[in-house]
């Protein structure tokens, strides 16, 4: 069925509590002209309205000088912080403050430019036990790279030592190498599931160009994220990694490192058993999922949009997210658009719309606006009373803001500005929200003056 370009079908998509189990960016390190059209429209109705009256919180800075600060992890006992930085170092913040020396250093292997880099990090559930620290990072194009794609990226696992302060390089272990065709649209993030499986967004690989394969939308030319049978690009891949492997670390056809490596596939992911299908999906239709997190077993992804609409999605297993016949709510560069695939496609599906929307800042001047949305977690702490119960996150412009959506079923999530103390000055870019424990929330960003920090979000009038 075709629909107008301002349809809602959020009665059909997750809502979270009604649900059962649920499981970057085109300007994310430099700003990036736009590589796709999209039409002209002004849609309304996006649920970011601002109160009278705007919470606010302040930073603490508690690592600063990092260059680009990217990702962090933090361990359970909450003794050890890593945080990567876009150029390949993971550095080690204990309770004395960061040490001098790194946990270890990629620099020789990370391609940067672009949206490339180290990108993530996660550490295994059992990391007390195993010592098993899961990092993603852009790399050289590896033999049997098709001609012309930008690099490689590389998920390994490495074992730190049991005082928590090195890992060695030899450690490394290969999980997976895929090719990536442009430098941009790459995702980035890393997470592990409540079942302990390892969630891996991936984005759709660039705008128009090679690298694309062919799907069943023919309303653009910007594919990948409704095909599930040519690649792993443009959705969110679920591996088991503590399993014997059963998948080739390059599933391209490319020559295979050599030694114990690889994953295998979660035998109840929801392509398995399909015929042509790659098993790794655990959902797709997603541009650029940069960022991902897990609250219990609810799943959130933010997905940077082509030039209008920012959005962020609860994630079900199976879910398809619209893209490129969607971007958020709104039919992409169409006048109207399909709002399932043709029962020849996985059977039939609906496209399923985010839970928070809220327009780029080119598109739109509103208070809630942005360029690439930052999840972000449920707020579960009492540190912060005005935020109780809301969904707190960030967009890549901060320019002093953080966002609180409040859930609410069969609707966008109403989102409202979080004012950030000397925000302008010390919250200008940010690139990861990271919730350790229900008031110990942290914040990975660059200053005006680009001094790329960690902070720690604290009640207003306690900031540095």
């Amino acid at each position: 069925m075709a629909v107008s370009p301002d349809r809602r079908r959020l009665l059909r998509s997750v809502v979270l509590g009604g649900a059962a189990t649920l499981g970057g960016c085109a300007r994310l390190l430099q700003p990036q002209e736009v590589s796709e059209t999209t039409d002209e429209r002004t849609p309304t109705g996006t649920a970011t309205d601002v109160p009278d009256e705007t919470p606010s919180v302040a930073l603490d800075p508690v690592a600063e000088g990092l260059g680009t600060p990217t990702t962090l992890a933090v361990t359970e006992a909450g003794d050890r912080t890593y945080v990567g930085t876009r150029r390949g170092v993971v550095h080690v913040l204990g309770p004395d403050g960061l040490r001098d020396e790194p946990l270890f250093d990629l620099r020789d292997a990370v391609m940067i430019g672009g949206e490339r880099g180290l990108l993530g990090i996660a550490l295994h559930p059992e990391f007390a036990d195993t010592r098993r620290l899961f990092v993603r990072y852009s790399s050289s194009p590896r033999p049997g790279t098709p001609d012309g794609y930008s690099h490689t990226f590389v998920l390994s696992e490495f074992r730190v030592s049991v005082d928590g302060l090195r890992a060695g390089r030899n450690s490394e272990r290969p999980i997976l190498e895929l090719p990536e065709p442009h430098e941009v649209h790459n995702a980035g993030d890393l997470a592990f599931g409540p079942e302990g499986y390892l969630y891996v967004p991936t984005g759709a690989g660039g705008g128009v160009g090679f690298g694309h394969a062919t799907d069943w939308y023919d309303g653009n030319l910007v594919g990948n994220g409704q095909d599930t049978t040519e690649n792993l690009l443009g959705g969110v891949l679920r591996l088991d990694v503590d399993g014997d492997p059963t998948e080739p670390v390059r599933s391209e056809g490319a020559p295979q490192p050599d030694g114990d490596a690889g994953y295998a596939i979660p035998t109840d992911n929801p392509l398995v058993g399909r015929e042509s299908h790659r098993g790794e999906y655990y959902a797709w239709g997603f541009r650029n999922p940069w960022r991902l997190s897990f609250d219990g077993e609810d799943c959130f992804v933010a997905d940077v949009g082509a030039a209008k609409w920012e959005s962020v999605h609860a994630v079900e297993a199976g879910g398809n997210y619209g893209w490129s016949v969607t971007e958020g709510t709104y039919c992409y560069d169409a006048e109207d658009c399909p709002d399932e695939t043709p029962p020849s496609v996985r059977g039939g599906e609906p496209l399923l719309d985010p839970v928070i929307q809220y327009p780029n800042d080119r598109h739109l001047d509103r208070p809630v606006n942005g360029s690439a949305a930052v999840v972000g977690n449920r707020y579960r702490g009492s540190a912060l009373p005005d935020l109780t119960g809301t969904f707190l996150f960030a967009d890549w412009r901060a320019r002093g803001r953080l966002f609180a959506a409040t859930p609410v079923g069969g609707e966008l999530w109403p989102t409202e500005v979080v004012a950030v103390e000397e925000g302008q000055s010390r919250l200008h870019l940010v690139f990861d929200v990271e919730r350790a424990g229900p008031d110990e929330w942290y914040v990975l960003g660059f200053s005006a003056d680009g001094n790329g920090a960690v902070s720690r979000l604290v009640p207003p009038g306690e900031g540095v």
